[in-house]
């Protein structure tokens, strides 16, 4: 039995260490002292076990323990999981992927990753240029969702931070779903991140840490859980300081990029009866960010008499906040299962320019604030009709207002020649209520023990900038023909509305007759995507502990969602391809042997659209006639993408490696997006032992070092459609630190 939690304890209750089963339903711990010990394994909705063993010096104890199903969940199918916290189920049809929490701490780095460097070691998904957090899943740009126990987590303003400010060091487990998904998904689909996070039943205690070394890089955090009565708990946060915030526009390091961040999380649990309970997930996130700067660039405009500026100098910053909270109401009674949640967000972006350098290279100093409120509720429910049938529907309704503003200075103008070098200022406010609601039904039907069909049909609408709205048809099919082979095909209806956070609505014509005239005049609203999307995919158990699989899928898209940054705000503005196609394969692998594992992942996939039927006022005049007549291979299509890593634990010392590897995003040599970028590849060592000092306690000590190669590969040279600056992958960097556990 994997995903299985156990700890170790003294005979006198004092915990000793904490791990999970593997997907052969084994564990190990090592560096005890010689003694007697309490060993215990926990998973929802089962018993628990307990077993008591002596160990010798010298010797190895095997202790088997069996968790035996409660009357409750021997009434459920398969498929439906009564535990308080949801878990994705086995037969939804669609390619999943799951990074558990011991894969988490075995990184390189570790939990002082960003959660969206976590998410790299995923198949399919490539990085961007933020170091924070763009990454592409299956060569598509954003449409991702997070989800937290369940729940659909808000979308924010922030750029740097793209997942909301989530850390790993919240996550018990982080699951990929994409690929052709069942009706109970949908708005963002190319990923759902389905984030399990810690609990304090299953890891009480805590720890203070320290973590730092190259680029100034420092970052104390502190977690602490445990169970009082019938709440239990989970909060962790972390400050972060260095010089690599967003990402290098320098090979060999950045110039001008220096971060400060704080994150905050909080999980709360109240079991009002053993069927029943209440949850609250909140979390914070703070970040400011200075513009990484490129040396050499030369003016193109006179500002009061001013020709000249050294480009490295330029102090452009950015600061981004995002905070939330969900309440969950949960009940599990019988054949029916019940989740009603509500949530609140609220997210800022604010961008200050350095005026005259703006000015002298751009011909626009544009000062910005965007914000966003969001409040909304999901509400979904499951009843299992039989042990191998089981309906489930749901409603989701958000209401957001956001406002723009921005105060820009420009020069005057007369067909895109400079006519006075002294500026003026012109400015623009925008805001908009918008509201999005969804409804869904779905049937699961487990017809034989071997094949599993889920059929179901989604609604979704939107009512901000456009109004819009699709019935979405979803079937999925699961065939287990032998125990070790699973078959999987699935065809969905997507239908993908643009952020709101993110649509730019100001006046063009504000700027007619200055340096920031568009060369295109036609501005139309971003409208949603329309999509049908087909995927299928095998996995087989070779031996155990280790398992290859096989996917394959094609999407065919109309007003394609995209998104580029379009000047100098360092902000992603959303637009739409008229008609667009994404196809691809994918090989996994993943290998446990003893105190080895390992996993592999390669992909290979293209996307391409053609003609531009929203922001067409965002693009050159040359580049928009050409993609009106011809398909173009999107800025973030990466032909090759891979990821893999090992580890082994040795004595107590835990040895691992990660790559990533890419062909490289596309750039512009001659038409728009005709080339790629060199490819590129980075590789991660890291080292963490766990070890007690007497009165002092456990501890655990880590060296990472980060791009051991050093290489200094470019991820955006500047060029390609909606790409605004150089970008490069971090330099070779050496960290360590040191956690105290209680």
């Amino acid at each position: 039995m994997s995903g299985v939690e156990v700890r170790v304890d003294t005979t006198d209750g004092i915990a000793i260490g904490r791990a999970e089963s593997d997907d052969q339903g084994r564990f190990v711990f090592t560096g005890l002292d010689a003694g007697t010990y309490v060993v215990t394994a926990r998973r929802e909705g089962l018993e628990p076990a307990t077993v008591t063993g002596t160990v010798t010096e010298g010797e190895t104890w095997s202790p088997e323990l069996t968790l035996a199903e409660t009357p409750a969940v021997v009434e459920l199918p398969p498929a439906v999981v009564r535990a308080p916290r949801l878990a994705v189920s086995p037969d939804i049809g669609a390619p999943t992927y799951e990074i558990s929490s011991r894969m988490i701490r075995d990184l390189p780095g570790g939990e002082n990753n960003s959660l969206s460097q976590i998410l790299l070691q995923a198949p399919g998904v490539a990085q961007d240029g933020s170091a924070e957090g763009a990454i592409h899943v299956r060569n598509q740009m954003g449409n991702l969702q997070y989800r937290i126990n369940g729940v659909t987590m808000p979308e924010g303003a922030t750029l740097f931070s793209q997942t909301g400010g989530l850390g790993s060091r919240m996550a018990s487990s982080v699951t990929l779903l994409t690929g052709a998904l069942p009706a109970e998904y949908g708005l963002r689909t190319t990923g759902i991140f389905e984030v399990q996070t810690k609990s304090g039943a299953f890891d009480p205690g805590g720890y203070v840490a320290m973590y730092g070394g190259s680029q100034s890089w420092w970052q104390p955090s502190v977690e602490y859980g445990g169970t009082t009565g019938r709440l239990t708990f989970f909060t962790t946060g972390d400050y972060l300081e260095n010089n690599l915030g967003i990402s290098p526009a320098t090979p060999g390091g950045a110039i001008h990029d220096h971060t400060r961040q704080g994150h905050g999380f909080g999980f709360f649990e109240y079991r009002l009866d053993d069927e029943t309970k209440l949850e609250l997930v909140a979390g914070t996130f703070v970040g400011h960010f200075e513009i990484p700067n490129s040396p050499g660039a030369q003016p193109a405009f006179v500002v009061n008499g001013v020709t000249a500026f050294d480009s490295t100098r330029i102090d452009e910053t950015q600061q981004e906040q995002n905070h939330f909270a969900v309440l969950s109401y949960r009940r599990a009674a019988g054949p029916l299962d019940v989740q009603l949640s509500a949530y609140a967000r609220y997210s800022s972006l604010a961008f200050r320019p350095d005026q005259l350098a703006d000015m002298l290279f751009n011909g626009i100093a544009q000062t910005m604030d965007r914000s966003s409120i969001a409040t909304g509720a999901q509400l979904d429910a499951g009843y299992a009709l039989t042990p191998t049938h089981a309906l489930r529907g749901g409603l989701l309704l958000s209401v957001e207002q956001t406002s723009v503003q921005t105060t820009s200075l420009v020069l005057p103008a007369e067909d895109g020649v400079q006519t006075s070098d002294q500026p003026f200022s012109v400015f623009d406010s925008t805001g908009k209520i918008g509201y999005t609601y969804s409804a869904y039904l779905q049937d699961t039907w487990r017809i034989v023990p071997s094949l599993a069909v889920t059929v179901g049909l989604r609604l979704d609408g939107i009512d901000a900038f456009t109004q819009e709205w699709q019935l979405s048809p979803r079937l999925n099919l699961v065939w287990d023909p032998t125990p070790t082979t699973r078959v999987r095909a699935g065809y969905a209806r997507y239908f993908t509305p643009p952020r709101q956070e993110f649509v730019s609505v100001g006046s063009i014509a504000k700027f007619a007759n200055t340096t920031a005239a568009p060369e295109v005049t036609e501005d139309s609203a971003p409208r949603a995507e329309r999509a049908h999307y087909l995927d299928a995919g095998v996995s087989q158990q070779i031996v155990p502990g280790l398992t290859v699989g096989l996917g394959v899928y094609y999407k065919q898209s109309r007003y394609q969602l995209d998104e580029g940054q379009f000047g100098a705000p360092v902000f992603l503005t959303p637009f739409n391809y008229d008609r667009a196609w994404n196809a691809g394969v994918e090989l996994t692998g993943s290998w446990t042997f003893g105190n080895f594992s390992g996993y592999g992942n390669l992909a290979a996939a293209q996307q391409q659209g053609k003609g531009i039927v929203s922001s067409q006022a965002l693009f050159t005049a040359e580049d928009f006639a050409f993609i009106q007549q011809h398909y173009v291979v999107t800025d973030h299509s990466q032909l090759i993408t891979a990821s893999a890593g090992l580890s082994y634990l040795w004595n107590g010392t835990r040895l691992s490696l990660d790559l990533i590897a890419g062909s490289g995003l596309r750039r512009t040599v001659h038409t728009p997006n005709d080339s790629s970028n060199p490819p590129y590849q980075q590789l991660n060592l890291g080292v963490a032992h766990r070890f007690r000092i007497p009165a002092i306690g456990r501890l655990e000590a880590r060296f990472d070092v980060i791009n051991v190669l050093g290489y200094d590969y470019v991820l955006r040279d500047g060029t390609g459609i909606g790409v605004f600056a150089k970008q490069f992958g971090p330099p070779r960097g050496f960290f360590g630190g040191i956690k105290k556990e209680f």
